[in-house]
């Protein structure tokens, strides 16, 4: 039987490979993508497409990496997740887009090519036997903020220059310790100023942009939206995601969220991670 010091030692051990992990899912080599295809012509208008085993129709999951929309950061670090959701069953494609750094990026670039990606899941349906009536979409961070808002732009008016005529149909939408609420996340500074520098300004002069954007002034959505997110994230506070689910709630959205104990931005996204159980639970129902 082990000592109170060797338990306790056992303890902190635990704790300490858990906040080990953190950040360094960044730079971890993710599992090869089964294919990755182009989208568009542009040089960031692409996927990476992971299928499960069997002969399908397997449900889909469009999946938004986040990075504060900054051309520093890509969809690699994404694909444990990705690889993780398909080995559960769920076939993912990861969206690449143009970001604040491209030629491009930003508003309106990055909001296009998330939603001609998303799109692009329809050409793929056939090919790939993906089931359309369960294709939700999943984003971490400032992707958990483009998740919920490729869901939401089906309420953007046409002559908008986000507007779409007949955006996918998506089933729900998952966000990821995400920026979902615009402008709070400007007045907090979030990522040193990132929401202006992705909408060109400040919400007072850009008001027409902030609402376009932000899924939080578009609510309802009137599909399932389900919202995870750390106590312990440093890097999008909690209230970002409490802020949206009971804003969406009071307009009659089904969205739930759930309070991840001890987790910081980064544990939603790491198979690794004692949270992430919890992530591929709830994308699992929404599919089921």
């Amino acid at each position: 039987m082990k000592t109170r010091r060797e338990v306790l030692a056992g303890l902190v051990g635990a704790s300490a490979a858990c906040r080990s992990m953190g950040r360094d899912i960044l730079d971890r080599p993710a599992p090869a993508a089964d294919e990755r295809l182009h989208y568009g012509a542009g040089e960031f208008q692409f996927g990476d497409l992971r299928l499960p085993q069997g002969p399908g129709p397997h449900p889909a999951a469009i999946v938004i990496h986040g990075g504060f929309w900054r051309a520093k950061y890509n969809l690699d670090h994404i694909g444990h997740l990705c690889a993780a959701l398909t080995r559960a069953g769920v076939a993912t494609w990861s969206v690449e887009y143009r970001r604040v750094g491209h030629p491009g990026g930003g508003w309106p670039g990055t909001l296009l090519d998330a939603a001609m990606g998303a799109d692009f899941v329809r050409e793929l349906a056939s090919k790939y036997r993906l089931d359309l009536a369960k294709v939700i979409s999943v984003g971490h961070s400032a992707g958990g903020h483009l998740a919920l808002w490729l869901a939401a732009r089906k309420k953007i008016p046409p002559g908008d220059p986000l507007a779409s005529a007949n955006p996918i149909a998506l089933h729900a939408a998952v966000s990821l310790a995400g920026v979902v609420d615009l402008r709070r996340s400007w007045e907090l500074r979030l990522g040193d100023g990132a929401v202006a520098e992705f909408l060109g300004g400040p919400p007072d002069k850009l008001a027409g942009r902030y609402h376009a954007a932000s899924a939080m002034e578009l609510v309802p959505l009137g599909i399932k939206v389900r919202l995870l997110h750390g106590t312990e994230d440093s890097v999008v506070p909690i209230e970002i995601s409490n802020n949206y689910q009971k804003a969406a709630s009071r307009a009659g959205d089904d969205a739930l969220m759930w309070v991840l104990g001890g987790a910081d931005h980064f544990a939603v996204i790491d198979p690794r991670s004692e949270h992430w159980a919890k992530v591929e639970t709830t994308v699992r129902e929404l599919v089921s």
